[in-house]
């Protein structure tokens, strides 16, 4: 080791020793740490004392809190308060209290309050049950926080754990308020009207200008809640939930609802909805929450009863006055179309019916012919029978054409065949003969396409619905309990892979049904051999898929097949393939007159304006 390294080290161990020197405590320090040492040991004693006169020996308490609130002497309730005064500042006095309930309700909901972090301590729905009957909660204190975050006298104070004070207002009012140093306060103030889902909700400060910080213009209003299974499926409960949101005068969003998901709202904001799969919880702004607005959303895969967590940090502002209110409405009930429409806010999308042209059909078409059957007061198998008979009807005319067009490639097959054997080595020339042949003989090869084109909005559209009609929840038909969800004939004492660990009776008919409907297609039409098998891949795969669906979705898909059946031996009865044959063998007689497209002839009227002979 040189000199160098050897001066460098003994500077640093000077330097070492000259701060351990300096940051010695000094005479009066070290008799402070010995007084507070000295306190904490009385505290201490005092503690073990107590905890032996209330608990046997084996269950004594060591927390230093815990002795607290159990001690009454005056030295123990002046170390409460010196702590209270130190965490909670001008809101030191409701940190303790006794948790009371009061209760609202009307015809539909049941509100429960509690004067602890003067919230709403749980909402039942009275006109719903769970799926083992049991009263549906929406939620209940345990599974849910609800409170103001904000700062005042360098301290972040959280409302969540502090006690109001409840000033019932009349039978369907009650407000809480939390009072501050002085004058002060916070009112948590709720009205429920006498019918429907909606609890108006006011926040109101008074006196608290003097008590948030100056620089601070918000508060935070901080929002969770856990979504516990109320239905049969909670991997669909879990599928089918997140949050939803609305910005002023924009079609409401919403986070995933298949991962893990969050993002900063970075405008002001509506209104902020908990959606589970048939309820929802939704908190609503007069005036809008301002900006910024935080929402996140946590899967709970694997676990039985937990299905998703959801968060919401909310904005509201604050301006310093003497007197300020902040409008809001909780909502609390069913994810019902009309229900939610009827505010005018945009709810009614929390209902999920897909996207552009198949929301449409659901709108315009679907829900209103099930609303007109509902009100006969049929069992909604009935209701679904009916309704797949008329959209059946509807499309009767264009599924008719479409069984001449592939009546029409039935007799021309043989002829089809023929050209196809004949350039078997050249596909491009056995291509153009069979258009020449299509044209001559007037058959058009793509005219059975035409139904599949306008069934598939609605065949998308009903995958929408079903799952998400709440009319359908816990409504029995036949062998199924619930529409809602799948039927289960037969559950299996273990999980299969893609399938499940049950067995759906409608998903196996719909299943049969439309094997057979593409094994009747296929004789109607001239399909590749080599595509026939993917064909019937798809119903095979839509067994797996379907087995976990609600069977109301399933019944109907059986009863569509079934249907088609009926119109398929229909029409065969009611047209001619002799007849048809004998047409086509006339229109291939007939001479064909040249006909030109529009383009063309504008081509050719350009050409001889130039002095061009187009025939040259």
């Amino acid at each position: 080791m040189d000199r160098n390294s050897i001066a460098g080290l003994l500077l640093i161990g000077l330097i070492l020793i000259g701060f351990s020197i300096w940051n010695q405590p000094s005479t009066d320090e070290l008799a402070a740490q010995q007084k507070q040492k000295d306190s904490i040991e009385a505290i201490a004693k005092n503690e073990a004392e107590i905890q032996k006169k209330l608990q046997p020996a084996s269950k004594q308490i060591t927390s230093f809190t815990d002795t607290l609130a159990n001690d009454t002497s005056s030295f123990a309730d002046s170390t409460r308060q010196i702590l209270r005064e130190n965490e909670f500042g001008a809101f030191a006095d409701a940190v303790v209290g006794k948790e009371q309930f009061f209760t609202l309700e009307n015809d539909v909901i049941k509100a429960t309050f509690t004067n602890k972090g003067g919230r709403v301590h749980s909402v039942e729905l009275k006109n719903y049950k769970t799926f083992d009957q049991k009263p549906l909660t929406l939620f209940d204190s345990d599974s849910t926080v609800f409170g103001l975050n904000f700062f005042a006298q360098n301290r972040n104070i959280s409302t969540d754990k502090l006690f109001f004070e409840p000033i019932p207002a009349g039978r369907n009012k009650i407000s809480f308020k939390l009072k501050a140093t002085g004058s002060g306060f916070i009112e948590y103030a709720y009205s429920l009207p006498a019918t429907g889902y909606m609890l108006d909700f006011d926040i109101n400060l008074s006196g608290m200008e003097q008590v948030v910080a100056s620089n601070i213009n918000y508060l935070e209003l901080d929002w969770r809640q856990n979504i516990y299974k109320k239905e049969k499926s909670v991997e669909a409960e879990r599928i089918n939930s997140t949050i939803y949101y609305k910005y002023p005068d924009e079609h409401a969003n919403y986070l995933s609802e298949t991962e893990d998901d969050e993002e900063k709202l970075a405008t002001t904001v509506k209104w902020v909805a908990f959606k589970q799969q048939y309820f929802n919880t939704t908190l609503i702004a007069k005036n809008n929450f301002d900006k910024p607005t935080k929402i996140s959303t946590i899967h709970h895969e694997g676990k039985d009863s937990l299905a998703k967590s959801m968060q919401a940090s909310l904005t509201i502002p604050y301006s310093h006055k003497p007197f300020e209110s902040f409008e809001m409405s909780f909502y609390f009930g069913p994810n019902h179309y009309q229900t939610l429409k009827q505010f005018d806010i945009g709810m009614e999308k929390l209902v999920p019916l897909g996207w552009g042209i198949f929301g449409w059909v659901n709108m315009f078409i679907v829900i209103p012919i099930f609303n007109f059957l509902n009100k006969f007061d049929l069992n909604y198998g009935i209701i679904i029978l009916i309704l797949t008979i008329v959209i059946k009807l509807m499309l009767l005319p264009f599924t008719y054409k479409a069984y001449l067009s592939t009546a029409k490639m039935k007799v021309l097959k043989p002829e089809m065949d023929e050209i196809q054997a004949k350039h078997k080595e050249d596909p491009m020339k056995s291509q153009q003969e069979l258009l020449a042949m299509y044209k001559k003989a007037g058959v058009n090869p793509l005219g059975g396409c035409l139904p599949m084109v306008l069934q598939m909005p609605i065949l998308i559209a009903m995958f929408r619905f079903f799952p998400a009609s709440i009319e359908l929840r816990q409504e029995s038909f036949l062998w199924a309990d619930d529409l809602s969800t799948y039927d289960s004939i037969l559950n299996l004492p273990f999980n299969i892979p893609f399938y499940g660990d049950h067995v759906s009776l409608f998903t196996i008919l719909m299943t049969i049904s439309t094997l057979m409907y593409t094994y009747l297609n296929s004789q109607m039409t001239a399909a590749n051999p080599q595509m026939k098998w993917v064909m019937y891949l798809m119903p095979v795969m839509f067994l797996g898929i379907f087995n976990n669906y609600s069977a109301g979705l399933s019944y109907y898909y059986f009863l569509a097949n079934m249907i088609s059946f009926g119109q398929q031996f229909l029409f065969r009865a009611a047209v001619d393939e002799k007849a048809i044959h004998a047409k086509i063998q006339e229109n291939k007689k007939r001479p064909q007159a040249a006909t030109k497209s529009k383009f063309q002839q504008r081509l050719e009227q350009m050409a001889k304006d130039r002095g061009i002979n187009p025939k040259k």
